[in-house]
Parts: C-alpha cells; sequence; structure tokens
C-alpha cells in the first residue's frame, strides 16, 4: 500500500519517549485518570507535512499527560508555562500550538509543559470541557508545583497558556482553581491550584459564563481583528478591567483564527515578542 507523503495516520499508545533526545512524557495520573477508567482506546495522531515541517494533530485522549522542555540550567528564570493547544476539543493541534510554543520559551529562560488533555468532543467518552479538561489542567499546575524543585522552577511563577479551546480551559482554571487538600492522601493534591499568570491566545469559550474576581490572575491576551473570536477576546479584557484585575491586551489587524507559532509575513508573527516584554515587565523572567 502506498502512502502519501503529505499525510499518515497511525495509532499509538501513551509512552514516555521514543528516543532517548526526546523530551520526557509525565502522565498527570500514573494509574489512570478519573473519569477515564476502563477507555483503553489508543490515542490517533495525524501528521502533515508543511513548510518543511510536520504538523501533528492529536485525539482520543484518554492517559492525559505533560511533556517537559526545561531549559539549560544557567539559562532558567524559574518561570514555568503549562501550554494547552487549541483544536475545537475534538484535537489537539500539538506543534504550533504546544511543543514549537514550549521550545520558544526554553529560549528565553522558560520552562515549557505540553498539556495533553481530554477532549469533550470525543465521541463516546463522555467528557466535558468544565470537569475533565478543567481538571487535567487543575490536576497540571499541581504537578509542576510538586516538582518545582527537581525541575528548577519557582513554584509561585507557574502559569498556564491556552490557544483557542486550550484558550477557554486556561479560562476556566484561572477562575476555578481550588487550593490544595491538606489531608489528601496524594501528596499532589495539597498543593493549589491557581495559576500564578494566563495567556490566552484567541481564547475560545463565552466571557460571560466566567467569574472573574480580584483573586483571578493577571492575564495577557492576544487575537487578530479578523479573528471570528476578536469580539469575546475583547470582552474577556473588559471583564478583567471591571473586576481591577491586570491584563493586557494586543490586537493585530490580520491572523485569522489558529495562527500560532506559524511564520507568516506579517505583524502577528512577531507576537512572541510582546509576550516575552510582558513577562519582563512582570518579573517573570528574572533569574533567581
Amino acid at each position: 500500500m502506498r502512502l502519501s507523503k503529505a499525510l499518515f495516520v497511525w495509532m499509538m499508545l501513551p509512552v514516555l519517549g521514543i528516543a532517548a533526545d526526546e523530551p520526557p512524557v509525565v502522565p498527570l495520573w500514573p494509574s489512570g485518570a478519573p473519569g477515564s477508567e476502563g477507555k483503553t482506546e489508543p490515542e490517533v495522531v495525524v501528521e502533515q507535512a508543511k513548510n518543511g515541517g510536520h504538523d501533528r494533530r492529536v485525539s482520543r485522549i484518554h492517559h492525559p499527560s505533560l511533556t517537559v522542555y526545561l531549559p539549560p540550567r544557567d539559562q532558567a528564570t524559574g518561570a514555568a508555562v503549562i501550554i494547552c493547544p487549541g483544536g475545537g476539543h475534538r484535537l489537539l493541534a500539538i506543534d504550533h500550538e504546544g511543543h514549537e510554543v514550549a521550545r520558544w520559551l526554553n529560549r528565553i529562560g522558560v520552562a515549557g509543559f505540553v498539556l495533553k488533555y481530554r477532549l469533550a468532543r470525543t465521541e463516546g467518552a463522555g467528557y466535558k470541557v468544565e470537569v475533565h479538561a478543567l481538571q487535567d489542567a487543575q490536576r497540571a499546575i499541581r504537578l509542576v508545583r510538586s516538582r518545582a524543585g527537581e525541575w528548577g522552577i519557582d513554584p509561585k511563577r507557574v502559569g498556564l497558556m491556552g490557544f483557542s479551546a486550550g484558550g477557554e480551559v486556561t479560562a476556566l482554571a484561572g477562575t476555578r482553581f481550588e487550593p490544595g487538600s491538606e489531608g489528601a492522601s496524594d501528596p499532589i493534591d495539597r498543593l493549589s491550584s491557581r495559576p500564578d499568570f494566563l495567556v490566552m491566545v484567541y481564547p475560545g469559550g463565552r466571557p460571560e459564563t466566567l467569574t472573574i474576581t480580584k483573586q483571578t490572575p493577571p492575564a495577557f491576551l492576544l487575537v487578530a481583528d479578523d479573528d471570528r473570536l476578536a469580539d469575546r477576546t475583547i470582552a474577556l479584557y473588559s471583564a478583567y478591567k471591571k473586576a481591577g484585575v491586570s491584563a493586557e491586551l494586543h490586537i493585530y489587524a490580520r491572523g485569522g483564527h489558529g495562527f500560532g507559532m506559524r511564520k507568516q509575513s506579517i505583524p502577528v508573527s512577531q507576537w512572541t515578542n510582546r509576550l516575552q516584554d510582558w513577562m519582563a515587565d512582570r518579573g517573570l523572567l528574572k533569574k533567581p
């Protein structure tokens, strides 16, 4: 059978890395995620060749995990960002909204963690954004804090970043966080799930469903004016302002939806510079 050069699909089970030089993958729950009991079907990865590189789509996720990208110790700032790729809750655009972002974060001294969260639109799985995807984001924050010493991270500088549907998950985690449970049998659950800052890039979801208070973490928001979700992003920024929570909003004239880390010959390709400026302004890039 002849395979297309542009596209091939394979089934894969969650693994802890298939090559020594690949970043490690850490399961959120080594014994299985609550709510995913009995779900054993493997993940589906679709890979497309684009611009000389690869652009993967991951779906049917039942074993949420973090892929760990750490900067060199001598360059590490102590800040960390957990990245939630988008994909309409049907799939995850795992490269240009995930792994490529983590590698960029490493270049500015920030630890990056790509989150594979459960997808609410996986047929027959029964997952919900506000339950299972949110639970995965909360667990990821706690897990990173629990290993802060090992990974050279300041547990008070752990942020959450999301694109599109992942932006919805990020917004939920930033407004529905929980303190640690002192009596929890799992030590990870004894830690707070509140992110210290949020980055939302063309976020999905509806701002009117969020309750933003003084305790909501500060946020960086980004969208293109020609994105169908631009009005929602602006409304989210307005809600932050109304609540008196620090937020920064950038609107580029062109870019559409889903640009992520893709290189384009328009100004939106420089959005990471604006994020770096914001992080520096908040003291997140100062070395310990």
